[in-house]
């Protein structure tokens, strides 16, 4: 069950992670992607926050045609 939730989390992120047109819009979703992501896991959801944002933005300096 655990690799389910896992696994759903993540396509879950990945789905939402290119959204965002401005950097305020990124940080939000990221955030809100990374904390529910977090508590699917049972994992810390502010620490789930971060990561969730710092990879939004990553990915979409990395690819802005994609964002």
């Amino acid at each position: 069950m655990r690799a389910f939730i896992t696994t759903l989390t993540l396509g879950l992120g990945a789905a939402v992670s290119g959204c965002g047109d401005t950097t305020g819009e990124q940080v939000l979703i990221g955030g809100g992607a990374g904390a529910l992501g977090a508590i699917l896991l049972d994992a810390n959801p502010v620490t789930g926050v971060a990561v969730g944002v710092a990879g939004n933005l990553i990915y979409c300096k990395e690819n802005p045609h994609r964002c």
